[in-house]
């Protein structure tokens, strides 16, 4: 396999695949269950400072719950319905669930790169908090990638 790397700082294989994970839309993220099971879906991502990467979820998400017990996952580019994208190789970390001052840190990259679309989330979350019995609390999710 080849690496290339552009002017504006991409890297893609011989295939044109980009190279950093976080460059992509949607990656599909794979946690794992108490008995090893693995459970994938897609989620937006972005870089974040170290080299790490993250992405917002509720706190009490099953995603959530897996890494707290299980914090090693996998991530591959995907499409918004979470199916890998055709030449895209998964890569492998460990995440951490982050609150307070880190958590704002990723939800400032997430508004940044998403736009409009984090900010119909937010109002589409604080619709659905109005039916709910009790209000949902949001975490970030920080991942040290190993490969």
């Amino acid at each position: 396999m080849y690496l290339f790397l552009h002017n504006n700082g991409v890297t893609e294989d011989d295939n044109g695949i980009d190279m950093d994970i976080s460059n992509n839309r949607y990656v599909a993220l794979t946690t794992f269950t108490r008995d090893g099971r693995r459970k994938s879906c897609p989620v937006w991502i972005v870089a974040l400072p170290e080299g790490d990467i993250g992405f917002t979820t509720e706190v009490d998400s099953w995603k959530a719950r897996r890494i707290s017990h299980t914090p090693k996952v996998e991530l591959i580019a995907c499409n918004s319905r979470g199916v890998p994208i055709e030449g895209s190789t998964s890569i492998s970390g460990y995440a951490r669930l982050v609150t307070n001052g880190e958590f704002l840190d990723v939800q400032e990259a997430i508004r940044a790169k998403y736009g409009f679309q984090f900010l119909l989330i937010v109002a589409l979350g604080k619709i659905t908090n109005l039916f709910r019995r009790q209000d949902s609390a949001s975490c970030g999710v920080v991942i040290t990638l190993t490969t």
